[in-house]
């Protein structure tokens, strides 16, 4: 058995503390401690009370993940739990550390809590495809009403000591020894006539929330707007609706337990749990010891004070680290810094900021328009044009003034890095630092190695990544890296799509049907039509010459329709909304364009599109991982989730492409082929070995 609860008497207080590290999983040999343990002092006659705490930095983090699906040993938790909710003498939960998922449901069955200020509780269920399955459901309503039990456990977020006092959580926060402080509350709890108070037996709150179904109705609609598509929230919802209205307890254990096990056996569930793992998973580099010297990273420089620099810059400020931007001129570099205190201030109109953490994070930026002011930065990221001319003249800039050590890093979404490295003598410091609009908002971070990149530099760029509150993941250096070189086959196959017989809302609606956040189309008109047209123009390209997929989209800039910056593109915008209507318009443009290139338009299923749409990120995912551009299988997973919208639900484009069947997935691109030619469709050769063994991508993890 894994973990196990030492028990010891502390005067008339028996203390169990539980150990398994490092955070104290609800393991097989936990769970028989504390039903032994339980059981050892309420034998005890010289046991008034019970004080449950958790060894090192963790109270209880959480069930063991290991064990879902499989088989258990020893009592259950819900075992564990009714033994000490029926417990006749008092137990205080001495919250240490993070108490998590079934370590809060453990702590909620103790009849008091007490909890460090620095200590977190969290029911993050729902992020793992799951709801709390050992009575969150069903007594954290009763102790904080239905709103705020649903609020929480839609969130999945953690709290802190305090925050959960105000919420009503915990009894008590207390400094100092926690342990210490606990066994003095649980002397009080005795010398005041040791008062068993059981949650499952109130329902104080309960009763007006019978009276308000407005609560479930809310709960509902935040859950579709903050997680589209999952199945856990319903389930959730519906736990905490047989709470209050069914009134008893065990009634609602039943709603919960059933709930649970749709869960368990949901899709999602497998897939988000892929990503639990996933995340921990990419920070690992292989050739990269864990033990490799950081270096110290202080404060930053950024080149640029546009979109993606401004947005750069404020990543860094939110965390502490001070920034001195640079612009070509001081007007550039006054509107720069103005829009980044816009951001800060609508922030501060929106609650989720004060003015003076404003005031704090502007004061640590700087801004300038010499390359000499960036002399002190430990990190320098240019977010110049994307040109790779222009970037190769900023490394000589940057190398003419940066500190020896510091990081010379490029935004670059898919240049060469080495070309870069190549401007400067110290290869070994040239990285890149691949942002994702809006850089201040976007989780993802693609760290691109170059040829000579050191170790020291791959190293603490991820760290960076982690201290930026960003996912770190690293890519080889080839052209689009790993996001945007699956990503062209993707709008390729959209483009053509629409020209053999499907509308652009067809195709939008059957990728939002599928869990991304907007279609191809939709994301076209929010970045701009003009971009490529204006590009394809400056570079001399002859209309004939134009790809035939980008041949509507040049259609409708020379009708000054460039997406949602002047309310029209593939879409029609209404004034000041971001929500766009299909235009009878547009589809003739289409239908006319395929006429001009004698294309025959035929009808196109859902379900084509689809497969057309997502099975070349597929395909191009498994010539990536053959050139070693990306680690691992989980490390696409990563980048198209975070980086691309891909929705969470389905676990990233290589795992949904498991849970197909690599067989099932080689026999439509071969269809396709026959069908459509091109080298869109020729099979990635990995793709063909792993479908001919059986095997997945999953195989490849290692």
């Amino acid at each position: 058995m894994k973990g196990t609860v030492h028990y010891e008497l502390r005067n008339n207080i028996a203390l169990m503390t539980i150990d398994n590290p490092p955070v104290n999983p609800l393991s097989s040999g936990v769970r028989q401690g504390l039903s032994d343990g339980i059981s050892q002092a309420l034998a005890d006659d010289n046991v008034q009370a019970i004080v449950l705490t958790g060894a090192g930095r963790a109270f209880i983090a959480g069930a063991d993940i290991s064990e879902f699906g499989g088989e258990s040993t020893g009592p259950s938790l819900h075992d564990c739990l009714n033994s000490m909710d029926a417990s006749s003498k008092p137990i205080v939960a001495a919250i240490n550390g993070t108490a998590f998922g079934g370590g809060l449901e453990v702590a909620l069955c103790c009849h008091y809590r007490v909890i460090s200020p620095g200590a977190q509780v969290g029911l993050p269920e729902v992020k793992l495809g799951l709801l709390p399955g050992a009575g969150g459901t069903q007594r954290l309503p009763r102790l904080v009403g239905a709103a705020k039990a649903l609020d929480f456990m839609l969130s999945g977020d953690g709290i802190p000591g305090p925050q959960a006092k105000e919420l009503g959580i915990v009894d008590e926060v207390m400094d100092g020894d926690i342990v210490e402080a606990g066994i003095s509350y649980a002397q009080q709890v005795v010398a005041d006539g040791s008062k068993v108070r059981r949650i499952r037996d109130e329902d104080a709150l309960l009763l007006p929330d019978r009276e308000n179904p407005q609560v479930f109705d809310n709960a509902r609609k935040q859950a579709a707007r903050k997680m589209r598509k999952r199945f856990a929230p319903e389930m959730i919802v519906q736990c905490v609706e047989a709470a209050v209205n069914l009134g008893d307890f065990d009634a609602g254990m039943k709603v919960e337990a059933e709930n649970f096990a749709q869960c368990l056996k949901h899709p999602q569930r497998e897939a988000l749990i892929h990503m639990f793992f996933a995340e921990r998973e990419v920070a690992k580099i292989p050739d990269v010891p864990r033990d490799t010297t950081l270096k110290p990273i202080e404060r930053a420089g950024v080149i640029g004070c546009g979109t993606m620099g401004g947005g750069i810059s404020m990543s860094f400020l939110n965390v502490g680290i001070p920034v001195t931007v640079l612009e070509l001129d001081q007007e550039a570099l006054d509107r720069g810094i103005g829009i980044i205190k816009r951001n800060y201030d609508i922030q501060v109109q929106r609650g989720r900021m004060s003015a003076e953490q404003v005031d704090q994070r502007m004061g640590l930026l700087t801004g300038t328009t010499e390359y000499a002011d960036l002399n002190t930065a430990d990190v320098i990221i240019e977010a110049v044009y994307e040109n790779i001319d222009v970037k190769v003249e900023t490394f000589k800039k940057i190398e003419a003034v940066a500190k020896p050590g510091a990081i010379l890093a490029s935004n670059t979404s898919g240049l060469d890095v080495d070309k870069m490295a190549d401007a400067t003598s110290r290869p070994e410091d040239v990285i890149g630092l691949h942002f994702f609009s809006p850089a201040n908002v976007m989780r993802l971070l693609e760290v691109v190695r170059g040829a000579r990149t050191s170790k020291e530099t791959i190293a603490t760029s991820m760290q960076l990544g982690k201290r930026l509150n960003k996912i770190a993941v690293l890519s080889g250096n080839a052209p689009g890296f790993i996001g945007n070189r699956m990503l062209a086959g993707y709008t390729r196959q959209a483009g053509e799509i629409i020209l053999q017989g499907a509308t652009p809302y067809q195709v939008d609606n059957v990728l939002l049907q599928f869990g991304m956040p907007m279609g191809p189309f939709q994301m076209n008109d929010l970045v701009g039509l003009d971009l490529g047209w204006r590009a394809r123009k400056l570079s001399g390209i002859k209309p004939e010459e134009v790809p035939i997929t980008a041949r509507v989209a040049d259609k409708l800039c020379e009708l000054e329709r460039f997406g949602q910056k002047t309310n029209r593109g593939f879409y029609i915008y209404p004034e000041g909304s971001r929500a766009g209507t299909a235009d009878p318009e547009v589809v003739e443009i289409v239908e006319q364009t395929s006429a001009e290139l004698g294309i025959t338009r035929t009808e196109i299923s859902d379900e084509e599109v689809l497969k057309r749409c997502l099975y070349p990120l597929i395909n191009e995912g498994a010539r990536i991982l053959e050139d070693g551009i990306a680690i691992r299988p989980c490390d696409i997973d990563i980048v198209y989730i975070n980086g691309y919208g891909f929705p969470e639900v389905t676990g990233g484009p290589m795992f949904w492409a498991d849970q197909q069947g690599l067989d099932n997935i080689l026999a439509d691109i071969k269809r396709f082929a026959e069908t459509y030619g091109g080298d869109a469709w020729q099979p990635a050769p990995l793709l063909e070995r792993l479908a001919a063994e059986g095997k997945g991508f999953a195989s490849l993890q290692g």
